[in-house]
């Protein structure tokens, strides 16, 4: 157990020392939520670098969403590592205490210092990481629920399409009424099916001009490709949660490792500690 003494007005008095430094904790996770938020509008740079309106000039999706992982990884490393090593070397320096008992206080600290950092960076943190995620894994059906140029507005478009009407401009209500049916379908049954399927057939005869064979084709078309995009969109967000718990895990990990080295260097043991143990065994 660490003691420390103090001179009282009886003498000299042992008290134990505390085991957890928290002014180091939060000094590093302070550091790493401040590099975070650095990399992370870095980060949104370069996807901005790597995408283009003009299909045919952009990055691939699947590559997209695998460097938006890496760098993900990349950023907890650094970040963490960062939070890690302050949150070791500032912590207050250990006596009489075995060298296997030192090592442990060191690495909590730096696991202590991820897991504020990881706390503090989802409440304030939210905002511009979500954006980061969402430009992977964007097209959701609840974001399609609250956004007024929801992707689910285009599959109306496609359902009222007609290159022989002149009133495009006063299908408003009709679309904004299919948008709605769309979106509360899939969202609740990932389908459009009964009753609903068939008023939708009705709605796409009456405003285009097909006929009854030609609306069901075109309305089982578009839902077609709305539930493959939608499960793309799903999936991708799959991924990315993935990649981002991943990235959590290996910044826990740096986190520590880091306050072992930050604690090692405070006490001038950093490298000689593994020789030493090297020489005992050998020896």
């Amino acid at each position: 157990m660490e003691e420390i003494v103090e001179t009282v007005s009886n003498g000299p008095v042992r008290v134990e020392a505390p085991g957890v430094s928290w002014g180091a904790i939060l000094a590093g996770a302070a550091a790493a939520c401040a590099l975070t938020l650095l990399l992370l509008s870095l980060g949104a740079g370069l996807g901005f670098a790597v995408v283009s309106p003009w299909g045919s000039r952009s990055t691939s999706s699947t590559s997209f969403e695998i460097g938006t992982g890496l760098y993900f990884i990349v950023m907890a490393m650094l970040s963490s590592g960062l939070g890690g090593y302050l949150a070791g070397r500032l912590r207050r320096k250990s006596f009489g205490l075995e060298t296997i008992e030192v090592e442990f206080r060191d690495t909590a600290h730096g696991f202590l210092a991820w897991a504020v950092a990881s706390i503090v960076g989802a409440v304030l943190l939210a905002s511009p990481a979500s954006t980061l995620i969402g430009d992977v894994a964007g097209g959701a059906v609840q974001a399609a629920s609250t956004s007024q140029a929801s992707p689910v507005n285009n599959y109306a478009d496609m359902l009222l399409r007609s290159d022989s009407r002149s009133d495009q401009q006063s299908l408003a209500d009709t679309r904004g009424e299919i948008s709605r049916l769309l979106t509360t379908s899939l969202r609740t049954n990932n389908d459009v099916a009964g009753a609903d399927r068939d008023y939708l057939v009705k709605i796409v005869a009456a405003r285009t001009g097909l006929s009854q064979p030609d609306a069901e084709k075109r309305v089982n078309d578009v839902l077609t490709q709305a539930k493959a995009d939608l499960d793309k969109a799903r999936k991708a967000a799959m991924h990315a949660a993935i990649w981002l718990t991943l990235s959590l895990f290996i910044g826990a990990f740096a986190a520590a490792a880091a306050a072992w080295e930050g604690g090692g260097v405070r006490d001038g043991t950093w490298g000689k500690t593994n020789l030493r143990r090297t020489a005992a065994r050998t020896g």
